[in-house]
């Protein structure tokens, strides 16, 4: 026993006390997710700015571990190799002490939680105490006196490398990013499971159209592996019970929902979801969540009313010709009038969106008027909550490749709706929260390829199919 403790113990005292020093380290770092626990509040502002260059931080000892066991087999020809790679060890170590802690502090700070934080932290706790251990030992491996636990603690801190980067990689696009585009053999082949989620099965209005825009935007920060504020959106029944904030959903109140309040409020708002630089729901997810919920956020019910949503009928596409030499007048245009001309695409056929959410109390008839030069490359006009009117149609008419038209919260109507009859690629009209009536939408039965027409909340909105 003594032998075997002359072994592995230093003699030097300061090398003891490092030992020491490094045992006393380790055993703070296991016991770090008990004495500060990741309780899913957010806590003070200064915590998640701090924490926010983990990201940044993390890179850092992925690229000096990687290079560690490059240095040390080039090292065999050149001593100088191998000398640095003890010095690339050690700043390893530094830049894992760093990445834990602005982690540590970016999940408590912003009240992230669930399984996936907690995988993700442990790996990065094993991995530290990986690389530390690998510091004391290879000085043994370079002397000759112990030539197996050095590469060993190398090759299981490499492993825990790529495991926690799994990890953290799942917490940031999702754990399906892999294997949500895997061929099914190779699926099979690496039996990847294909079990369907809560919202994928059955016929409800809920499973068939508000789950799957949760799970595209909101779950890959709200789910299982990750619960921001305490809140999960990957089922029906964790949707309804909310989350540290408050409820997410109160049925039939959509002022009183924290979820839609989020998702509208204005992009660079402080509280505006989905967060981390991702787009905002489109208007039509959001014409259905408003109105899911206005109509009592029922996990069953088939259809709402006013809500009208049919399978494509694979229209084809038509293209809209080249604006590439009006791209200099349209952008001067767009510093005046505040609204966006947005590329559908890179290719210029594929036309333009006509986008107002920055300005849209501001911006009425006279302004759409305006935007008529460049009618023929508009594709679909963003109009939702403006100041524009019945008179907006005479000028939606002129627009003849539209193919989708965002009236919701306005002012409009219906007087005049019978001059978009001419546009044979619309499918898509959305006049949700408007005073349209079931007579004004009487000249729209004659487009045949209009698929979609959103009547929430509005004089024209049937009612509700009865249910069993």
């Amino acid at each position: 026993m003594g032998a075997a403790a002359d072994r592995w113990l230093p003699q030097n005292p300061r090398l003891r006390r490092t030992w020491g020093a490094a045992l006393a380290l380790s055993l703070g770092l296991v016991l770090l997710p008990w004495v500060a626990r990741l309780d899913g509040k957010q806590h003070a502002n200064w915590l998640q700015f701090i924490g926010r260059f983990h990201p940044l931080a993390i890179h850092i000892p992925i690229g000096l571990l990687v290079l560690v066991p490059l240095l040390e087999i080039a090292g065999k020809h050149r001593a100088s190799l191998r000398e640095a790679a003890g010095l690339v060890l050690e700043l390893a170590f530094v830049g894992c002490l760093l990445a834990l802690t602005l982690g540590y502090l970016l999940a408590y700070g912003s009240g992230d939680a669930g399984s996936g934080v907690t995988r993700h932290m442990w790996g990065g706790i094993v991995l530290t105490i990986g690389v530390l251990a690998s510091v004391l030992a290879r000085p043994w491996w370079v002397r000759g006196s112990e030539e197996r636990v050095y590469p060993a603690l190398l090759g299981v801190t490499l492993t825990a490398l790529l495991w926690t980067a799994h990890q953290g990689g799942s917490l940031t696009y999702g754990s399906g990013y892999l294997t949500a585009y895997m061929p099914p053999p190779m699926k099979q082949m690496l039996l990847v499971d294909v079990i369907q989620r809560d919202g994928d099965a059955g016929g409800s209005f809920y499973a068939a159209h508000i789950h799957p825009v949760l799970d595209a935007n909101c779950v890959s920060c709200h789910g299982a592996t990750k619960m921001s504020g305490g809140l999960r959106l990957d089922s029906y029944d964790a949707l309804m019970r909310g989350g540290k904030q408050g409820p997410a959903i109160v049925p039939g109140k959509p002022e009183a929902s924290l979820l839609l309040t989020r998702v509208t409020l204005p992009p660079d708002h402080k509280g505006f979801m989905p967060a981390e630089g991702r787009p905002p729901l489109k208007p039509e997810e959001i014409t259905w969540l408003r109105a899911w919920v206005l109509q009592g956020a029922s996990a069953t019910a088939t259809n709402l009313a006013g809500i009208s949503i049919q399978a494509p009928k694979g229209l084809p596409i038509q293209p809209v010709g080249d604006y590439s030499a009006l791209m200099p007048e349209i952008k001067l245009m767009q510093q005046g009038l505040g609204a966006k001309l947005l590329q559908v695409s890179q290719k210029p056929s594929d036309g333009l969106v006509l986008y107002t959410v920055d300005v849209a109390s501001n911006f009425g008839d006279a302004q759409l008027a305006q935007f008529a030069k460049f009618a023929p490359y508009i594709v679909e006009v963003e109009l939702g909550r403006t100041a524009v009117t019945d008179a907006s149609f005479a000028t939606l008419a002129k627009f003849t490749n539209l193919r989708a038209i965002h009236l919701e919260g306005t002012a409009v109507t219906g007087n005049g709706l019978a001059k978009l009859t001419g546009l044979t690629q619309l499918t898509y009209l959305n006049l949700s929260e408007t005073k349209v009536t079931a007579a004004a939408l009487a000249p729209l039965k004659s487009m045949k390829n209009l698929q979609n027409v959103y009547l929430d909340n509005t004089p024209a909105q049937p009612a509700p199919a009865a249910t069993e």
